[in-house]
């Protein structure tokens, strides 16, 4: 009985598991939900999502990642746990081979945890990482095994990363810590400050979603927003339209637009051209905001679009470069680099 192999995109929002030969298998959010008297866990994914802004006191829900990076190791473990077992079956003894993807500017301390958080889960030793840029570019079935320059930018929850990749390696790279999550603060920023309403996370998403988009449009969509008025303090709806979403975005979309000029500028002249040939692709939840791709190419004066399925690349991609390790292995530190890097 071979061995399971699994690429898994830890991310900020969500967790997806991705299976060789099955494909996409699990796709939940990172959320897990714990009792506050003994902190064992009640639900995790959807259903402890369900219950973000609902609960009583004796049940606290938690979102173990923050900034595409572990902020609560033991409730990540348990996540990891839950889904891995999910895949492989309770009983199986053979541990998986697990490929998971962590974010191209962690230090060595935060890549430690990603792994030991895998191994403590269930992976088999060692577990592999690769940096979300690379596997996002192998998912998008980008050519970056070629010695020519691909750029990438993949717009998760906690963090946008663009990137110029050539031969299985990163070239230049710009982390910032602004996504999806911060873009629904921004909307719920906005509808307090404009409107007087107070809105949760869900619903500044589903505006997002609903109506969002990086660029005016001249059709505007319009959408009824319930939240509790700030002066009354009672439940009041209001109708949002998408040029309003469009300018409570307008920080938000600044800082991923510069990191992206910020790597064109740092690229070699002879991949820049490949760049300018090839184009920027997409990848990533964030992608999926309507406009984003033509704000870039403006802004960039480089052709850019989102790659089909930009919400599972990262995932695919990890689950892929499993063929791939030893090539791959070439541009990550090894484990001695990373004890010596993590030494005081």
């Amino acid at each position: 009985m071979l061995a399971k192999r699994i690429g898994i995109d830890l991310g900020t929002a969500n967790v997806l598991v991705y299976v060789k030969g099955e494909g996409i298998v699990i796709n939940e959010p990172s959320v897990v939900a714990l009792a506050t008297r003994d902190n064992t866990v009640v639900a995790v994914g959807a259903a402890a999502r369900d219950m973000i802004g609902r609960t009583p006191g004796s049940i606290s829900v938690i979102r173990p990642m923050k900034h595409g990076v572990i902020a609560d190791y033991l409730i990540t473990e348990a996540m990891l746990r839950h889904f891995i077992g999910k895949v492989v079956g309770r009983l199986n003894l053979i541990r998986p081979e697990v490929m998971i993807c962590i974010p191209a500017g962690v230090t060595s301390v935060e890549q430690r945890a990603v792994r030991d958080a895998a191994e403590q889960a269930g992976a088999r030793r060692p577990a592999h990482l690769i940096p979300e840029p690379l596997a996002a570019a192998i998912g998008a079935h980008i050519p970056v095994g070629t010695a020519s320059g691909n750029m990438i930018i993949d717009i998760g929850g906690g963090r946008s990363e663009a990137a110029v990749i050539s031969m299985y390696g990163i070239v230049v790279k710009e982390s910032v810590r602004v996504a999806g999550d911060a873009m629904d603060e921004a909307i719920a920023t906005y509808v307090k400050r404009r409107h007087n309403l107070s809105i949760g996370e869900r619903t500044a998403e589903e505006i997002k979603i609903g109506i969002g988009s990086a660029i005016p449009v001249a059709d505007e969509l319009a959408m009824e927003v319930r939240g509790r008025d700030q002066i009354s303090g009672l439940p009041k709806t209001i109708i949002m339209t998408t040029n309003e979403v469009t300018m409570a975005l307008q920080d938000s979309l600044t800082a991923i637009v510069q990191a992206a000029k910020s790597v064109l500028e740092k690229t070699p002249p002879e991949m820049a051209s490949d760049v300018v040939d090839r184009g920027i692709i997409l990848t990533g939840g964030g992608a999926m905001l309507r406009g984003l791709d033509e704000l870039i190419s403006e802004q960039t004066n480089v052709p850019c679009q989102v790659a089909d399925n930009p919400l599972d690349c990262v995932a695919i991609g990890a689950g892929a470069a499993l063929e791939y390790l030893d090539v791959i292995k070439r541009s990550l530190p090894t484990e001695e680099e990373l004890l010596i890097s993590s030494q005081p």
